[in-house]
């Protein structure tokens, strides 16, 4: 049998064109980030890449070698009893590691010999990254994106979801974030991604979207928590998009609110905890009642108050300055965040931005 190869770019093209896509760095490696769909099959488990590289460096890289082969002869053998003897003749796998060397030849050899049309990853993940790095460099230019802005609590990521029911094109930057993008906003229990992993999520939703239709987008910074949004999108978001202002008003606003972070009624000094960064910002006297109401379990009074002084000021010099046309662009009008208001919401947004195409000229 003859072992192909394939280049990142071609293989990134089309990753559907395998049966499966094998990972065969070291569990830690596939967690920070993997191709989209990988499995993992690791010739070298956490520890065993430790002794190894360890032996690299105090011994020889013949030492090293020696033991690295006998360990990956015996998890090439356990991955084969266990995943491949029901597999067909037919059956086409892409295996990659870090740099498409030693343990994804490895493993790709092995599979090869048994007859399979085994594909190794040329440059393995560390050229899939490049692609996925390139690409988000010039991805978001293809679009036209509708931002929608509006203040803290206003209702933008529930309106994001009711746009995407009703079938319009979004792209949840939060949820691939796993953040809400403001101090408090934090998922409880939910971790971010690695921004490796962030990116290659990304890049999977950009890849997804069609270019002839406008994508809704909600209002982000250029950070949402600690992860980093790439500089082409937030140019275009910026710089070519179209805003959509959400209304609401503040009781709404405060309702909204109490259900997004009802998590903290269970964990007030989290909550207060969280808080402590705004001093610098706000001043100790301000931070501390904040902190005073969460204790006491006066939480309408915290984000009623947090809203005046702290996000609504500090979105609107931000969107100001970001979004110059935002003041005069569409008004979309809610007066809760209800299924019922959320759904006409959308139905009006796309009737106006995909009907006659009125967004497309509104004020950047």
């Amino acid at each position: 049998m003859t072992l192909h190869t394939i280049d990142a770019s071609a293989a990134a093209a089309d990753l559907g064109q395998f049966d499966a896509v094998i990972d065969a760095r070291s569990p830690a490696e596939f967690a920070e980030d993997h191709l989209p769909g990988a499995v993992n099959w690791p010739v070298l488990d956490d520890d065993e890449r430790r002794i190894v590289g360890t032996l690299f460096v105090q011994d020889s890289p013949l030492a090293a070698r020696k033991v690295g082969a006998a360990m990956a002869a015996r998890n090439i053998a356990a991955h084969i009893e266990r995943w491949v003897t029901t597999l067909p003749r037919t059956w086409r796998p892409l295996v990659y590691c870090w740099r498409g060397g030693q343990r994804s030849g490895s493993l790709a050899w092995f599979l090869d010999q048994i007859g399979f049309r085994t594909h190794k990853l040329q440059g393995g993940y560390k050229g899939f990254r490049a692609v996925v790095r390139d690409d988000l460099c010039h991805l978001p230019q293809r679009f036209r994106f509708g931002v929608v802005a509006g203040r803290t609590g206003s209702g933008k990521t529930r309106l994001l979801h009711a746009l995407s029911t009703a079938g319009a094109q979004v792209l949840d930057l939060e949820a691939l974030a796993c953040h809400r993008g403001s101090v408090l906003g934090g998922l409880p229990e939910v971790p971010q991604p690695t921004q490796r992993a962030f990116d290659t999520n990304l890049w999977c939703a950009l890849r997804t979207l069609d270019p002839q239709r406008p994508v809704y987008v909600e209002s982000e910074s250029r950070k949402i928590g600690r992860l980093q949004l790439p500089d082409a999108l937030v140019a275009q978001m910026h710089d070519h998009g179209f805003c959509l202002r959400v209304e609401m008003d503040d009781a709404a606003r405060v309702e909204l609110l109490l259900q997004d972070y009802a998590h903290f009624t269970h964990e007030p000094e989290r909550f207060c905890e969280l808080l402590e960064p705004l001093v610098e910002l706000r001043g100790r006297q301000t931070v501390s009642r904040w902190q005073e109401h969460a204790r006491a379990g006066r939480w309408a009074d915290v984000y009623a108050q947090m809203m005046v002084e702290h996000y609504d000021p500090l979105y609107l010099r931000s969107i100001d300055r970001h979004y110059t046309g935002y003041a005069d662009a569409p008004s979309i009008s809610l007066v809760d965040g209800s299924p019922q208001a959320l759904q006409q919401a959308a139905r009006d947004v796309m009737e106006v931005c995909e009907g006659d195409g009125s967004c497309a000229k509104a004020p950047r």
